[in-house]
């Protein structure tokens, strides 16, 4: 009995499989490229028209909020910069939450040479306000007024920060703080940004420990809208953990920023702070009025701020405060 003849049969996509595998081993060996056989799919270029627009929308976004952050002296600005940044400030709080002393206070981030950026030295006053700032209005004491207080502590830290990404950005510090008994810290921080229509989001995470204060984490969401080359909206909120309280610090801002021209800005911002044990309430309700003046060049500010507090403390009674800076602001602006 005679066998039927083996035929070997290809479907179409067997062979286009097997075409791929052998054009992929001959460019493997060295060989010449070779003009596929397989059909390719054509290039849709329905949406080209909208990267244009979006790219230019994204940068307009981004770059407002970048210079308005620089204008005020915003925490964002000293994080992601990748120029050395050095802010040296003098505050003084009257009223609710204010002790009618001058603070200094000062933040150095120093790009180092030969790293491309990526090893920097940090140098700061009272380094734990600088990752739960902004959780509780402050509470001066009002004892010997009219004072210029200096900083409780100060911490010289290496901060090693990643090659930044267009949508990530990533640090890692360990430093220690001064005076005596020396105390080791260390913080990390991750944040991504994206544009999403006419809204830019941003959102970072920070990780951190000290000695004293223990083990801690602060997650922020801002959403931002760019409504002329004048006006900004930002919706901010924060979030607080600490290890040591077993208590999230909760707070929620609603920003409007307004450029005047290229000396003044103006900040209008409605803001609710809470906690969440021994159980969820709100602390603090408040509403504050900035206006920050460029006094010289790009680097001399003066600041003034009238606020109304509505704490808990005082049954939600409104409570004035003021409070007034004068801030030196370094970096590669000219």
């Amino acid at each position: 009995m005679k066998r039927a003849p083996i035929r070997f049969e290809f479907h179409r996509n067997q062979a286009a499989l097997f075409a791929y595998v052998l054009l992929f081993s001959l460019n493997a060996l060295g060989a010449e490229p070779v003009v596929s056989a397989i059909p390719q799919t054509e290039k849709s270029d329905s949406f080209d028209a909208m990267e244009s627009p979006r790219n230019y929308l994204s940068g307009k976004i981004t770059q407002l909020a970048s210079d308005i952050d620089r204008f005020f002296g915003g925490d964002r600005h000293y994080q992601e910069s990748n120029p050395s940044v050095i802010q040296v400030s003098m505050t003084r709080a009257d009223g609710y939450g204010g002790g009618r002393n001058f603070d200094l206070a000062a933040k150095l981030n120093l790009r180092l040479p030969v790293t491309e950026g990526r090893l920097r030295l940090l140098l700061e006053t009272d380094p734990e306000k600088n990752v739960i700032a902004g959780t509780a209005p402050p509470q001066g004491e009002a004892v010997q007024p009219n004072k210029i207080v200096a900083p409780k502590s100060v911490a010289v830290a290496l901060r090693l920060a990643m090659k930044k990404e267009e949508q990530w950005h990533f640090s890692t510090d360990a430093g220690l703080k001064f005076p005596l008994p020396i105390q080791p810290f260390v913080r990390t921080r991750g944040s991504f940004s994206s544009q999403l229509g006419q809204w830019h989001v941003n959102a970072a995470e920070s990780v951190y420990w000290f000695n004293k204060l223990g083990a801690g984490e602060t997650t922020q969401l801002d959403i931002e809208r760019v409504f002329s080359d004048a006006l900004l909206l930002r919706a901010s909120t924060n979030a607080t953990w600490l290890h040591a309280k077993h208590n999230f610090d909760l707070r929620q801002d609603v920003s409007l920023y307004h450029t005047t021209s290229d000396r003044s800005a103006l900040l209008y911002q409605a803001s609710v702070i809470g906690v969440s044990q021994p159980k969820f309430q709100v602390t603090d309700y408040v509403l504050l009025f900035d206006y920050r003046y460029r006094m010289h060049q790009k680097w001399l500010f003066f600041e003034v701020s009238p606020q109304m507090h509505f704490p808990v403390e005082r049954n939600h009674r409104a409570s004035l405060a003021l409070t007034m800076r004068l801030e030196m602001l370094f970096d590669d602006s000219r």
